[in-house]
C-alpha cells in the first residue's frame, strides 16, 4: 500500500537535479540503466520505490530494491549503477541526508531502555535492510507535504525526526546511532576519513593519522577497514583518482598536469591507475565525460 502512494509521490515530483522545496530531501528518477560510475556517498538514507541500484565499496556490493533502504553513515568513494530502469518504469528513490547533529540529539532525548544494546565491533558505514512498515509510512507522510506547502514549515522538522528515530531503532540502527555519537568507533574513521579527503595530494603515514584521530594504529587500521572496506591508502587512491576525474572534465588537455596536482609523481603510475579504475586512459576518458551528461549516483535509487 505504502509503496504504490510511493512511487506516484517521488513520480509526480521528481526534478532533474533531485532537490525538493524541503531542505535533506531528495527525490530521484532516472529512466535508463548506467555504466558504473564513481562518486561520494553523502551521508543519507535512501529508500527504493522502483527498479534496482547496485553500489559498491571497495570489495563490498550492496544491492537494493523497491521497500529496501541504504544507509550511509560516512562519506565514502563508491561506484554506483541503476540495474532496473527503463523510461515506461523508470528507478524512483527517495533520500534524506543525515546530520551528525540530528542523531545526536534524538539520543539525548532517548529514555534508559528506549535504544537497543550496541554491540562491540564498530558496523559497516554502508548498510541496506528492507523498511518497514513504520518507516515507509514516515517517508510517504513526509512526500505528501510537497502538496501541502502551508503544512511544510511545521510538519517536515517532525516528521524528518520520525524517520530518524525509525533508524536508530530499527536494523541498521547501530550505524546510524554512531553517527551521533561524539566518541564512537565510526566518528573516529570519520574524523580521519575528513582528514585524508581535505589532504589527499600528501602522502602520509597511518601512524600519525590514526594518532590524530585518537586510535592505537592497529586498532585504527582494523576499524578504518570495517567502515570503508579499504584500507587508508586505498581510500587515499580513490579520492585521488576520482579527483583527477573531476579536473579532467574542464583540464582535457593536461594529463600530466593534473596527475601532479592529485599526488601523482609518476606520470605512468597515474595514467595506470586511472585506467584501472575508470576503464579507459585520462585523455581519453576526459572525452568522453565531455560528450556525455551525468546524473548524479550516489547511494540514492
Amino acid at each position: 500500500m505504502y509503496l504504490d502512494e510511493l512511487r506516484t509521490l517521488l513520480d509526480r515530483h521528481a526534478r532533474p537535479d533531485w532537490s525538493t522545496p524541503i531542505d535533506g530531501v531528495l527525490i530521484s528518477k532516472v529512466d535508463r540503466p548506467d555504466p558504473p560510475a564513481p562518486s561520494m556517498s553523502g551521508t543519507v538514507l535512501a529508500v527504493i520505490a522502483q527498479g534496482a541500484k547496485r553500489l559498491a565499496l571497495g570489495e563490498r556490493v550492496y544491492e537494493y530494491g523497491p521497500g529496501q533502504y541504504l544507509v550511509a553513515s560516512v562519506d565514502l568513494p563508491v561506484t554506483g549503477q541503476f540495474t532496473q530502469a527503463e523510461p515506461g518504469q523508470p528507478a524512483l528513490g527517495f533520500g534524506l541526508t543525515l546530520a551528525p547533529a540530528d542523531v545526536a540529539e534524538l539520543l539525548l532525548q532517548a529514555g534508559p531502555g528506549d535504544l537497543p544494546r550496541a554491540g562491540g565491533s564498530v558496523p559497516s558505514g554502508i548498510a541496506v535492510s528492507d523498511a518497514s512498515v513504520a518507516l515507509l509510512d514516515a517517508v510517504v507522510r513526509m512526500l505528501r507535504l510537497l502538496d501541502e506547502p502551508r503544512d511544510r514549515a511545521v510538519l517536515a522538522p517532525l516528521i524528518k525526526r520520525e524517520i530518524l528515530w525509525r533508524l536508530i531503532t530499527g536494523e541498521q540502527g547501530a550505524t546510524v546511532r554512531q553517527l551521533g555519537l561524539a566518541d564512537s568507533g565510526l566518528s573516529h574513521v570519520s574524523r580521519a576519513v575528513r582528514w585524508i579527503r581535505e589532504h589527499y595530494a600528501q602522502p602520509f603515514r597511518v601512524e600519525d593519522v590514526a594518532r590524530m584521530s585518537g586510535m592505537s594504529a592497529s586498532a585504527f587500521y582494523r576499524n578504518f577497514q570495517a567502515v570503508t572496506a579499504m584500507s587508508p591508502i586505498q581510500f587515499q587512491k580513490q579520492i585521488r583518482l576520482q579527483e583527477a576525474r573531476l579536473l579532467l572534465a574542464t583540464r582535457p588537455g593536461d594529463v600530466t598536469g593534473v596527475g601532479r596536482r592529485v599526488g601523482y609523481d609518476n606520470p605512468s603510475q597515474f595514467s595506470r591507475e586511472y585506467r584501472r579504475q575508470f576503464g579507459a586512459p585520462p585523455s581519453q576518458d576526459a572525452a568522453r565525460l565531455r560528450d556525455t551528461a551525468r546524473a548524479p549516483v550516489g547511494v540514492l535509487p
